[in-house]
């Protein structure tokens, strides 16, 4: 865990995302928070196998060029490789209507090829001649798609000498995530469409095995699943969805204004990884009618206004929902009573195991999604105020981050809400 000692101390953050470094370790065992986490990939193939190459029989139907972000969804990515069938179809079946017009030729025939497979490459050799009619590295292969009896490789382009030819820039400066990149598809046919797309995932696995080992690494070492099965083992504490769906929460109110009086209410967005995310009510102007009303507490989560839903919108957006009440004498809200401080329960066996999040003045500033904070009940933007009955409020960062990262069994925090937001009313 790093406290952050190099930044100026408004901007300290540290890292609960990984476990606590012990100075007693032994050297290599201290690279592994270097590596990312291993994922063992079951597959058709025995590893030693996968190390020394093996060989699928296929057709070779084409290949084709496509643009694409640097870092595509998976959906973006099966899109890709079925548009590069489609195209690769469309140029076969042109090839032989072209070939049936012409006098002379015969009609155009797969081209029959052996797929080798290794962790450190894959090669299409025709199956006749030998010769090698492709080589990628494996670490060049960015997706493989089966579809039916057909393979899709999607390989980067080698880096030509002049990174510009490689990679197109929509609009000069263009942000990392806009710009587009040269992908080569490479399309197959063959009956173990699915055995050499799996074997393929599974070589990227054993490939990873064998550098960690090459390191002095056990790849046990960086398995999550053991993680996984002690987040699987508890329950979610302060589970938003019961709280939300007991009916002694959730509240409809009626309020009274004149015509142009705002509605006096400052909100906030509720953490992220709020199951139903939503606005909390964080100030409300004296006087106002929110406040006349008697009707609200700080802390409420706002669920509806006039029947329009609040939930998954922008915090913009609310805001605006709101101002647009000025002319209404009658508001009708559906709210859910939330207490502005609410109680915590990470459940961490062992000081091995993450916590999850990170820190920042000891407000959190992000969450994983998933781990044991998460289904503790942290959120995202929620100041912590107490650790296991002490106190934290002006306490410094290092040692919030140090009774923290010290916390093992039952680690019990009290957090209070604190988005940033404009202090003028609604």
């Amino acid at each position: 865990v790093s406290n952050g000692a190099e930044q100026p101390r408004k901007q300290q953050r540290s890292d609960l995302n990984v476990p606590l470094e012990n100075n007693n370790v032994p050297e290599p065992t201290k690279k592994v928070t270097a590596f990312p986490s291993f994922v063992d990939v079951p597959g058709p193939c025995e590893p030693e196998d996968l190390i020394d190459g093996i060989i699928f029989a296929a057709n070779y139907l084409g290949s084709t060029q496509l643009l694409s972000e640097r870092n595509p969804s998976k959906n973006i990515r099966m899109m890709q490789a079925q548009e590069a069938v489609s195209r690769v179809k469309r140029v076969q079946k042109a090839a032989k209507v072209k070939k049936k017009a012409g006098s002379d030729g015969d009609a155009q025939t797969l081209t029959e090829v052996d797929l080798f497979i290794s962790t450190q490459r894959i090669k299409v050799l025709n199956a006749d001649s030998q010769e090698t009619m492709m080589d990628n590295a494996l670490r060049t292969i960015s997706y493989i798609a089966d579809i039916g009896n057909i393979v899709v490789l999607m390989a980067r382009r080698r880096m030509p000498r002049t990174a510009s030819q490689d990679c197109i820039e929509t609009t000069p400066g263009a942000p990392e995530a806009k710009k587009q990149y040269k992908m080569i598809c490479h399309v197959f046919e063959s009956e173990d469409a699915q055995l050499i797309a799996q074997s393929i995932g599974q070589a990227f696995s054993v490939a990873y095995q064998e550098f960690l080992r090459a390191n002095g690494i056990n790849p046990e070492d960086l398995s999550q699943k053991e993680y996984s099965d002690i987040i699987n083992t508890q329950e979610m504490y302060n589970d938003d969805l019961i709280h939300f769906s007991n009916s002694e929460n959730c509240k409809e109110l009626q309020l009274e204004k004149s015509k142009g009086e705002i509605l006096g209410v400052v909100i906030v967005e509720s953490g992220w990884g709020s199951i139903l995310p939503t606005v909390i009510l964080a100030n409300m102007l004296n006087g106002g009618p929110a406040a006349r009303s008697g009707k609200l507490s700080i802390g409420d989560q706002i669920m509806s206004i006039n029947n329009t839903s609040l939930v998954g919108l922008p915090l913009a957006t609310c805001q605006g929902i709101i101002k647009g009440l000025k002319n209404q004498v009658q508001v009708k809200m559906n709210i859910v009573s939330c207490p502005p401080v609410t109680t915590v329960l990470i459940k961490r066996p062992d000081l091995k195991y993450q916590l999850g999040f990170s820190v920042q003045n000891g407000i959190i500033c992000s969450l994983m999604r998933g781990g044991i904070a998460e289904r503790g009940g942290v959120r995202v933007g929620h100041r912590i105020i107490e650790i296991n009955g002490q106190s934290v409020v002006a306490t410094a960062h290092e040692k919030i981050v140090q009774a923290l990262s010290n916390s093992v069994g039952e680690v019990k925090l009290m957090n209070i809400n604190t988005h940033t937001l404009e202090s003028r009313g609604h």
